[in-house]
């Protein structure tokens, strides 16, 4: 079965992401052409990068990374939920995928982004990093307003719309996955 992971790419205290990534799981969980897990980058506390090799180099010497690595190795692709910040992405996001190299490659990858303008800003830089990385990033995305999918900027309710982008993001990163498979399958890095 195809695993994909839904990151929750914030870590400050009151996030939004969690109301955003729990709503993304749930949706996800309904589906059988996946199976779906939510992942929190909470739960791994990884400091600064502090891993004296690049991770291209892929020797991992601290055992966060060694269990951020088996994590995030273990699945086909990924729904990322990310907010904006400073028109960019959050640095505990950013500093997360820069642990790893190879268990990113060649896997599918979508986003679900909130803010003032929807999160888009922080995507198109996650694009970027995706495309180094060798992931395929679908092209749907969830956009969520500050404005109008939140009230008072902090209690989620999506509107009805959303839930539709969602389910073509997933669809899509779920179709990529798959399309990718015998390239993760061949690589002799993993």
């Amino acid at each position: 079965m195809t695993r994909i992971g839904i990151i929750l790419g914030s870590t400050r205290p009151g996030r939004n992401g969690e109301a955003v990534a729990r709503w993304a799981y749930e949706i996800a969980s309904r589906r059988t052409d996946a199976e779906f897990e939510l992942v929190d980058l909470v739960d791994y506390k990884l400091p600064l990068l502090d891993e004296a090799y690049p991770a291209a180099m892929g020797q991992y010497s601290q055992p966060h990374t060694h269990a951020w690595a088996q994590k995030i190795a273990s699945f086909d692709g990924f729904v990322i939920v990310t907010p904006e910040y400073n028109h960019s992405v959050p640095g505990a996001l950013k500093n997360a995928i820069d642990f790893l190299h190879a268990e990113w490659v060649d896997k599918a990858v979508g986003f679900v982004s909130y803010g003032s303008t929807g999160g888009t800003r922080a995507v198109e830089h996650l694009r970027l990093i995706a495309g180094e990385l060798q992931m395929a990033d679908v092209r749907s995305q969830v956009a969520l307003s500050l404005f109008t999918d939140f009230e008072n900027f902090s209690t989620f309710k999506p509107a009805d719309g959303q839930r539709d982008t969602l389910a073509t993001t997933f669809d899509q990163v779920v179709r990529w996955a798959n399309a990718l498979a015998p390239l993760r399958a061949g690589r002799h890095d993993r």
